[in-house]
């Protein structure tokens, strides 16, 4: 069982790991790990998702979220549940502008569910592929071989995509497929993977709501 961090050694974990990252459009963002302190930001970040985004994290058009998924969201261990937070570095206080998370698999410890969130005015400027990659290294690192993925089962786009670049096909349920992607990923350069975990309904949160 992963140790349980106290307050202070949360703060020191997520300060220890934070690293600025510069976008296409010559902007830099700080990534750093999620912690609880950020319940309030995440349910404010969530409501100024467009609806179509929210669709594509969570497989449904979810309004707000309830303060047991904010907990759940927030007081992680850092290994079997992981997620990194982006946020802006060029204002008074910094906005949150996207999430990357892992929760290992209960059945198998090499496995992990994976998914990404951007805010819709931060998608298409990098931001994704950084956090995939800084997600990919931290599951790495905590032993996880394999991102689980799944995808709504209407976006062929996504699926076929995720496919030819050597994605693993597993079972269909409630209208999503489930591909595994092999880690590290080979094709960070690709869009198809970042689309792919962004469609992603990973979160146990979403699935209980």
């Amino acid at each position: 069982m992963p140790h349980e961090r106290t307050p202070e050694e949360v703060d020191d974990f997520v300060e220890r790991s934070a690293f600025r990252a510069k976008l296409k459009d010559g902007s830099h963002v700080r990534i750093r790990p999620v912690a609880p302190k950020d319940k309030e930001r995440i349910a404010e970040g969530w409501e100024g998702l467009s609806s179509e985004t929210r669709y594509m994290r969570f497989l449904h058009p979810k309004a707000r979220l309830s303060s047991w998924e904010l907990a759940y969201l927030t007081e992680i261990d850092y290994v079997d549940h992981f997620a990194w937070a982006a946020e802006t570095t060029d204002g008074p206080e910094p906005i949150g502008i996207g999430i990357a998370r892992y929760i290992r698999d209960k059945d198998d410890a090499t496995v992990a569910e994976a998914a990404i969130t951007v805010m819709d005015e931060y998608q298409q400027l990098g931001l994704g592929r950084v956090l995939l990659q800084a997600l990919t290294e931290a599951a790495q690192q905590n032993g996880i071989e394999r991102f689980r993925a799944e995808v709504s089962a209407e976006n062929q786009q996504v699926i076929q995509s995720l496919l030819r670049v050597g994605a693993t096909p597993g079972t269909i349920e409630h209208s999503a497929i489930s591909l595994e992607l092999h880690l590290p990923i080979k094709a960070f350069g690709s869009s198809a993977m970042y689309n792919a975990l962004r469609t992603v309904a990973a979160d146990q949160a979403a699935r209980n709501d």
